[in-house]
């Protein structure tokens, strides 16, 4: 991808709800494009995708939690992501943006688009963390796998070295590796730490599928056309995989204008596997 200084961007913490949320947004034109990551990550993985979309105006949200954003006490509830989202973009008086979302992300632009249906009039949710209802009536999740992450690092060309051709990243554009890597790590006294600490990554999974979290009852408020873009790579029982698709089968026909479509050969992390397959779904909203 092509990335010169004409095409970085721009960072503002802006107080929603209680916390300093931060944004990075590209100047541009056309309609707002706002983009929320999935669990774990930053605004700043979305760089390959918005480099396709130059000159786009682009917002890419650190959810609560992650990146430059502020980071609350533990435990995480899901709610807050959409109400944070909805939140900003009202205080940004956008209409008419198209939402894009990933995993957790999917999830925060949905009960977005629920709070707030007069801001947007697109959604792209990629394999967005919306599990088949019965989900949330099932022991909760555990995510204490998260708490063993290596938290403190030298630079983030320690994090590429370990990581370039480890599961899931070996699958992953370098673009998209080097930009977790790059903006993924925070200073902490003489090393480096993740800008979303381990403890808040293991609630977010914690809550993954919490009754509490269950959106279903929203999902009729949602008037905006939505296109769900899934993984092809599907879950098993008993197996524990990342790469595998979260999104409940029929979520596009649970909603009023819903649109479902399979990414093949892909697994969960579509955007950092196909910048180029989101980007042109995106300029087809």
């Amino acid at each position: 991808m092509c990335h010169n200084a004409e095409l970085e961007p721009t960072l503002q913490l802006f107080p929603i709800n209680g916390i300093d949320l931060a944004v990075w947004e590209w100047p541009g034109e056309g309609t707002p494009l706002v983009f929320a990551h999935a669990t774990g990550f930053h605004g700043r993985l979305w760089d390959p995708v918005i480099g396709l979309l130059q000159p786009r105006h682009a917002l890419a949200i650190d959810m609560r939690g992650h990146g430059r954003s502020s980071k609350p006490e533990p435990p995480c509830r899901w709610r807050n992501f959409g109400a944070d989202l909805a939140a900003l973009v009202r205080h940004l008086n956008l209409r008419d943006a198209v939402a894009i979302g990933h995993s957790s992300g999917g999830y925060a632009v949905a009960l977005a688009a629920a709070l707030a249906p007069e801001c947007f009039r697109a959604l792209l949710l990629v394999d967005p963390t919306i599990l088949p209802p019965e989900a949330y009536t099932r022991p909760p999740f555990d995510g204490s796998f998260a708490l063993r992450r290596k938290n403190h690092w030298h630079s983030p060309d320690e994090m590429w070295q370990r990581f370039h051709d480890r599961v899931p990243f070996a699958s992953w554009r370098p673009e998209a590796l080097r930009a977790y890597c790059n903006f993924g790590l925070l200073p902490h006294d003489e090393h480096q730490a993740l800008a979303c600490p381990p403890a808040w990554e293991a609630s977010i999974y914690n809550e993954s599928n919490s009754p509490a979290t269950d959106i279903y009852p929203d999902l009729p408020r949602i008037q905006t056309p939505a296109t769900v873009l899934r993984a092809s790579v599907e879950r098993r029982p008993g197996v524990f995989d990342l790469r595998a698709s979260p999104t409940a089968p029929d979520l596009a026909a649970k909603l009023r204008h819903g649109r479902d479509l399979v990414a093949e050969g892909h697994s969960h992390y579509i955007p950092m596997e196909a910048p180029e397959l989101v980007a042109e779904l995106i300029r087809s909203l």
